[in-house]
């Protein structure tokens, strides 16, 4: 049985630890890039947001798809939270090469939380979430409450990209 309090809650908490690494850091270091092929703190959050929408968006599509399929959950958390595991970002997700001001960030974090929250709170009966699936472009077809744990475990994921951009700039 899938508990959304419980998602909602671990979404709290992993954007709340997200949101502590980059309150504090000034234009210039949320800017910038640890090297060449690396992305700024402020890219990083530009993905999260990004991906937040992309994943929001797969979970309504599978809620309102008519063939949409129960599907095996996978160990999704095997790979996100493994740093050492590699993907490329799809290009829909891929950050602008553009500065941010914190507050930029911190509204766009905002706006696809609230995106994301207003779909789950739309969601009456939650054995929907186990019933239908759809398709993720790097674990295939996922039970949509997986889709939600996503955004954490992604959220967390990157917050360890943020920690490491960190101690390399500062």
């Amino acid at each position: 049985m899938v508990d959304l309090e419980i998602h909602r809650e671990r979404l709290a908490e992993t954007r709340q630890q997200l949101l502590n690494e980059i309150k504090t850091l000034s234009f210039a270091e949320l800017n910038k890039s640890p090297g060449e092929d690396s992305w700024s703190v402020a890219q990083v959050c530009h993905h999260l947001y990004l991906t937040e929408k992309a994943f929001t968006s797969g979970v309504v599509y599978g809620l309102n798809s008519e063939t949409s399929k129960k599907s095996e959950p996978k160990p999704i958390h095997l790979f996100l939270l493994d740093r050492t595991k590699k993907a490329d970002a799809p290009s829909i997700v891929v950050p602008s090469s553009e500065t941010f001001e914190l507050q930029q960030i911190l509204n766009l974090l905002d706006e696809s939380r609230t995106l994301l929250l207003d779909v789950m709170d739309g969601i009456k009966d939650e054995t929907i979430l186990t019933e239908k699936s759809a398709k993720h472009p790097l674990f295939g077809y996922l039970p949509l409450y997986q889709w939600i744990e996503n955004v954490y475990l992604h959220d967390q994921r990157h917050t360890e990209q943020i920690k490491e951009i960190k101690s390399e700039i500062l």
